[in-house]
């Protein structure tokens, strides 16, 4: 395989495991205002108190292949979308303190429950933002102007479609995660969140075809549209089956409260796929561009000697960190239990 592609590659896997697995970590943040009592917060914090700084691992792995393998879109890309990546790291530097301070705390409890909530909101949101600023295409002169260029409807639109999509991987994380009350709860937030999920991604999909002639030809032109209409038919029925499983686990809560269901997991992989579908579709609409307008993975990729310099250092790291990932995942498994100290 070409070095380059391997790398383009590399990047999108790993800003796929990042949204996957920082996303419902960041949507337990979001969630945060639909529970209400101490108890229940306590509790969504410590369902990912054990995996939240792992998961972000990715997001620096993501950032040291950007910088390596395709340094002239670094360069760019960090020089135009400066003001939301500070946000963003902002926020996640506010939800990372309040991990620490808050279960320590006593009467700035709150303070710290509601940095953990409006830093998850807010690098969401950035998150959101950015992705759309790259669909929609950056400015090749959005350096010197301000950074106000980049909120646009169309920015704002994936923003909150991002906040809502963690937010639904959060629930299907609780539901797997959760029993009684907590698990309804989330059951409940995640049935309303599914039909927002999929309205924004139908409205942001379609937008983007039309914004772009070229965009438009790969999906509804000749036997392209064939080819990749698996796409939207397996996303649909993702939702559907999202949406069902959801409801019997409402149901059974108000049926039998001690009744355990099967399968509880079976939304949260739901959801997974659902973001993986998107991602899928977004990668066809953009391929082969980096930066979308602007930069190629081929006109923006490192010399060969850069680029084998650091293929033995993602050939050993890349699956150490899979496989402590998955470690850690297979000690926490199961139900998070209340206790009454600590994480």
């Amino acid at each position: 395989m070409d070095l380059a592609l391997f790398y383009f590659l590399l990047l999108g896997f790993a800003i796929l495991m990042y949204v996957l697995l920082d996303g419902f970590d960041l949507g337990i943040g979001i969630l945060y205002p639909w529970f209400n009592s101490d108890a229940e917060h306590d509790h969504l914090m410590r369902s990912v108190a054990h995996v939240w700084d792992g998961n972000e691992t990715w997001l620096v792995f993501g950032g040291v292949i950007l910088f390596g393998a395709f340094p002239a879109a670094y360069a760019l890309l960090l020089s135009t979308l400066y003001l939301p990546i500070m946000l963003m790291l902002i926020g996640l530097i506010f939800r990372g303190v309040a991990f620490e301070y808050r279960f320590k705390s006593n009467t700035s409890k709150k303070w710290w429950s509601r940095a953990f909530s409006l830093g998850s909101t807010l690098a969401a949101f950035c998150q959101g933002l950015m992705l759309g600023a790259l669909v929609q295409g950056v400015p090749a002169d959005s350096i010197s102007q301000s950074s106000l260029v980049l909120l646009t409807p169309f920015t704002l639109l994936t923003g909150l479609a991002v906040v809502a999509g963690y937010a639904l991987l959060a629930c299907a994380y609780l539901v797997m995660k959760s029993r009684g009350a907590i698990q309804h709860k989330a059951a409940q937030r995640g049935r309303a969140l599914v039909w927002v999920v999929m309205l924004a991604m139908a409205v942001v999909s379609l937008w983007t075809a039309l914004g772009s002639e070229q965009i438009w030809l790969r999906w509804f032109g000749g036997w392209h549209a064939l080819a990749l209409l698996p796409l939207p038919l397996l996303a649909l029925m993702a939702a559907r089956l999202l949406y069902r499983d959801l409801g019997r686990v409402r149901k059974s809560y108000h049926q039998a409260r001690d009744v355990v269901e099967k399968h509880e997991d079976r939304p949260f992989w739901l959801a997974v796929s659902l973001f993986v579908l998107a991602f899928m579709g977004l990668l066809v609409s953009l391929f082969p561009a980096l930066l979308p307008g602007q930069l190629s993975y081929m006109q923006a990729v490192a010399p060969d000697a850069s680029l084998w310099f650091m293929l033995p250092g993602v050939l050993i790291f890349v699956p150490l960190i899979l496989a402590y990932t998955l470690w850690g995942y297979r000690i926490f498994a199961g139900k998070v239990e209340d206790y009454e100290q600590g994480y």
